[in-house]
């Protein structure tokens, strides 16, 4: 038996529950991970709370695609781990099929990569999902280079730092938005070009002036709804718009009639283009783990709860104070 938090119906962080769940073997293709660290993510919540882009198909249900720890046991035909490998999970799955939320769980093989000897479980379970939706759209998609501007919303949260750090590993200029000047400093330290507070100042008068005019080659936006429009008035000619998350919970208008049928590229982006793709994960993998061993990457763990502590650990994620990863350490 495990302690594995589920859920049995729709609802705010209170419906999470502690439960012991018999985890079984690993079958053909997955292996058993035992859990050392959790990395929490906003789509958990949206899952949970039943807003997010894939229902809930049964309950009990189970939550949690990213994760660090010890793999256990190896199901048949799994090739490249062993019982004793340190791993991380990255979200690769449907959480209708698979949850990490968990003392010990069963994932698949082609959702789990190798953790660098130099990341302990906290770092091993805050890095991937922030890397890999970063790297993944800005670069891999993107291409992203030398020379470029991206404009980045929500920039406190563990991707927008991660994009930060990408972006200076490419050669790109990173500029930062978020709602006011409270997390200016943080950003700055960051390593953001420069900061702009959404609430404060006009985000197109300062980013036009910031790019001499031109624009950013992209905007890597969190947030949706009716400040796209803004967003793509600061596009450079023949840039992208990229969507990862949609936190206004507002309807998000197509901009490009309203502005005159631009040079606008608009798309969005999920972390499973990158995770789903096996050449794409090998990539991604190798962009990563380069950036850690380099130093250029770093972990950005705002706070560490415990699995015990799941139901605040998801009020201290909605409340969107963080900057940085919220991670849950699991005792053993």
């Amino acid at each position: 038996m495990a302690r594995t938090v589920r859920f049995h119906e729709l609802g705010g962080p209170e419906v999470l529950r502690l439960e012991d769940v018999e985890v079984g073997a690993p079958g053909p293709g997955e292996l058993l991970i035992r859990v050392d660290a959790i990395g929490l993510n906003r789509a958990e919540a949206l899952f949970r709370s039943g807003n997010y882009i894939e229902d809930v198909k049964e309950f009990p249900a189970r939550l949690g695609a990213e994760a660090a720890g010890v793999v256990e046991a190896v199901g048949a035909g799994v090739t490249g781990f062993e019982p004793g490998r340190a791993v991380s999970v990255v979200p690769a799955f449907s959480m209708n099929a698979y949850g990490v939320y968990a003392e010990r769980a069963i994932v698949p093989a082609a959702a789990v990569v190798h953790r660098p000897a130099s990341l302990d479980a906290v770092g091993g379970a805050a890095v991937w999902m922030p890397y890999l939706t970063a790297y993944g759209a800005l670069v891999e998609v993107g291409g992203m280079g030398a020379g470029d501007t991206v404009v980045l919303t929500a920039a406190s949260s563990s991707v927008g730092l991660a994009a930060i750090q990408v972006a200076h590993r490419v050669g790109a200029v990173p500029i930062a938005t978020t709602r006011t000047g409270a997390k200016r400093d943080a950003l700055l330290k960051a390593g953001a070009a420069e900061v702009i507070a959404t609430g404060e100042e006009d985000v197109v008068k300062r980013v036009l002036g910031l790019t001499a005019g031109r624009g950013a080659e992209f905007v890597f936006d969190a947030v949706a709804g009716p400040g796209v429009l803004d967003l793509a008035r600061v596009v450079a000619p023949g840039g992208t718009l990229i969507e990862y998350g949609a936190l206004s919970g507002e309807v998000t208008p197509y901009p490009g009639f309203e502005l005159g049928m631009p040079a606008l590229n608009m798309r969005t982006y999920t972390a499973l283009e990158t995770t789903t793709d096996p050449e794409r994960l090998r990539r991604a993998e190798a962009f990563v783990t380069s950036g850690l061993r380099s130093g250029a990457f770093v972990p950005a763990v705002d706070r560490v709860f415990g699995l015990d502590e799941i139901v605040e650990a998801h009020r201290y994620m909605e409340a969107g104070g963080q900057v940085g990863k919220i991670v849950v350490a699991v005792d053993h």
